[in-house]
């Protein structure tokens, strides 16, 4: 049953009346995350900065996944290897054009350290799976290596492996012509090679030593020691539950009228937490929403298509074709553009859309902001072709819901209620430079 006793008397007459599709969660807790052990998290700090990781050095986490954009890129679909600066002011390498543009928006990272996030990517092809020797459900299927301490971790390493993403073009280094010929894991593979230039430089080596005893004992430095530093870090720094919203539930403040109504109409008659459920707003489940589709898709390599078929791609069952992720709506506000594809950039219009996608696809425009590069391959294809269009829209199972402009205006007044300033903020920050002695994205 709904809690009653943390609602104004205004929601819940609401949620008496039956409009309710699932309960207000409750309040975030200590126990909803993982302990964090702090030296290991400032560890992570300076690798999530470092572009040491990368194939060509000159990528880092920090470049598409950065806190002047809310742990984003600002961008619709980022250009990663062959880009040159942050957001909407990155543009291509002269030196080196970029083949393609990132295939999907870059998602922010805020509270993906807590135990309720199991699967991620927007087509959950991480996921944890005890069953699985490395505890871990990968496209490395059992070539996946063990030691990665959460989910997390792992989905972090996955961009290293990416040509557009931070590996780099097939023949450029040591790391992207391992991953053309297929050796990714084990000794001598691509992750082994970012491991050994990490423990190359001095100032890591003695970190990791006294970290973590084994290694001080003699166990090289392993990819996955890597991952599990820069996941504790991602974890410690972008845990937010500290919002409006948060106070509110711990009854240690009260939301503005246009909120609490907002939060009546997204907990009951506009039915947005059927999905966005739980205490951060995610049911970390699949869905189809009709999204516009954009960009070069997530395809394999050897595939001209363009299309993106979502969770399809992972499970092969027909009900996901064009399933995607629920993301969390933690501090959304501050992630646009909004969609697995950034379609949206206009965060009420996005709503209205999300509502009601058949009748929104209508109406819809191109949205997208891009950095200033002009791609191989049409941005549009997909969506400008009538059947590819249709087919996207058909597979929308969720029924349509019809909201005033009063309803957008409190629904975006609840969201603003989820925005957690210390989040936004960070706290251990930038690091003034690396021990790579590498630039830094900032």
């Amino acid at each position: 049953m709904v809690q009653l006793q943390r609602l104004t008397p205004l929601v819940a007459v609401v949620f008496m009346c039956g409009a309710a599709h699932a309960e207000v969660p409750a309040p975030v807790a200590d126990s909803d995350y993982s302990p964090i052990n702090m030296d290991e998290a400032r560890l992570g700090q300076l690798l999530y900065y470092d572009p040491i990781i990368s194939g060509n050095r000159n990528i880092a986490c920090a470049t598409c996944h950065n806190p002047k954009f809310a742990t984003s890129d600002g961008v619709s679909l980022d250009i990663g290897e062959g880009g040159i600066g942050l957001g909407p002011a990155r543009h291509p390498d002269p030196k080196d054009i970029p083949q393609l543009r990132v295939g999907r928006n870059a998602p922010s990272l805020f509270n993906l350290g807590a135990k309720s996030f199991t699967k991620l990517f927007d087509d959950g092809r991480i996921e944890a799976d005890p069953a699985r020797p490395s505890g871990l459900r990968t496209p490395l299927e059992d070539e996946m290596v063990r030691g990665f301490a959460s989910v997390l971790s792992a989905q972090a390493m996955f961009p290293v492996l990416a040509q557009d993403e931070m590996a780099g073009n097939a023949s450029e280094n040591d790391v992207s012509k391992l991953v053309r010929e297929g050796q990714l894991t084990g000794t001598g593979g691509a992750w082994d090679v970012v491991a050994k230039r990490v423990a190359a430089i001095p100032a890591y080596k003695t970190m990791f030593d006294k970290i973590y005893p084994d290694i001080g004992a003699g166990r090289p430095i392993a990819f996955t020691d890597v991952s599990n530093a820069i996941a504790a870090f991602v974890a410690y720094e972008w845990r937010s539950d500290d919002s409006p919203f948060d106070k509110y539930l711990r009854h240690q403040g009260v939301l503005p009228a246009d909120a609490t109504a907002g939060m009546a109409l997204f907990y009951g008659s506009a039915g947005c937490s059927v999905c966005h459920s739980g205490p951060f707003q995610t049911d970390n489940q699949f869905h189809a929403m009709g999204e516009p589709q954009l960009g070069p898709g997530r395809v394999e390599r050897f595939e001209t298509n363009q299309r993106d078929i979502g969770r399809y791609r992972v499970t092969g069952k027909a009900e996901d074709i064009y399933a995607f992720r629920t993301p969390s709506l933690r501090n959304v506000t501050e992630t646009g553009p909004w969609g697995h594809d950034g379609a949206h950039t206009d965060l009420p219009a996005f709503i209205r859309y999300h509502a009601d996608p058949k009748a929104g696809a209508k109406t819809y425009v191109e949205h997208a902001l891009f950095p200033t590069y002009t791609p191989t391959k049409p941005d549009w294809a997909i969506w400008n072709d009538p059947k590819e269009r249709a087919a996207i829209l058909d597979a929308v199972k969720t029924p349509p819901v019809t909201l005033s402009d009063t309803d957008v205006t409190q629904l975006m007044a609840f969201l603003d209620a989820l925005k957690d300033p210390t989040a936004l903020a960070g706290r251990l920050g930038v690091p003034k430079s690396v021990p790579s002695g590498l630039p830094i994205d900032k």
